[in-house]
């Protein structure tokens, strides 16, 4: 029992991945907090985000980008989809779906920004220091994960 008490100590003190992830919480937490009163989960503006740099984008694209398996990314595109701030529609061959902000996807994503950037100017007064590194490495962790 003992040595399982200590893997695990030496575990949570060391492991990238349980750091990442409760890191991944915490911050989502914040930004979930400041994103309330848009109606949007920071999951459901970074989807935002991902069709406001590519509008028109097939779903595997989107999913690419955003580093989400298509059945996550799908999950969380059927709320934007019902609410009317996502459009749907097949491409030309009609066994590609293409995704797109709608009118109101780009005002609700316009109103989103002011709380993003509340979040993000909280998040960067707390840590203290520039956070382009810390940018720079987990964009370097997601391509490390990725076998790249």
């Amino acid at each position: 029992m003992e040595t399982l008490e200590r893997a695990a100590r030496d575990i949570e003190a060391s492991c990238l991945g349980m750091a990442l992830r409760k890191a991944s919480r915490a911050v989502t937490q914040r930004y979930d907090e400041a994103l309330a009163h848009t109606g949007l989960r920071s999951t459901q503006f970074s989807v935002l985000v991902g069709l406001a740099h590519a509008p028109e984008v097939p779903l595997s694209r989107l999913a690419e980008a955003l580093v989400m398996d298509r059945t996550t990314l799908t999950r969380n595109l059927a709320p934007l989809i019902r609410d009317g701030l996502v459009e749907e529609r097949a491409a030309a061959d009609g066994r590609v779906r293409l995704f797109a902000l709608t009118r109101k996807g780009k005002k609700t994503f316009e109103r989103a920004l002011p709380a993003w950037e509340a979040a993000q100017s909280y998040m960067v007064r707390a840590l203290a220091e520039d956070v382009a590194p810390l940018t720079r490495g987990l964009s370097l962790a997601v391509i490390a994960a990725r076998g790249a």
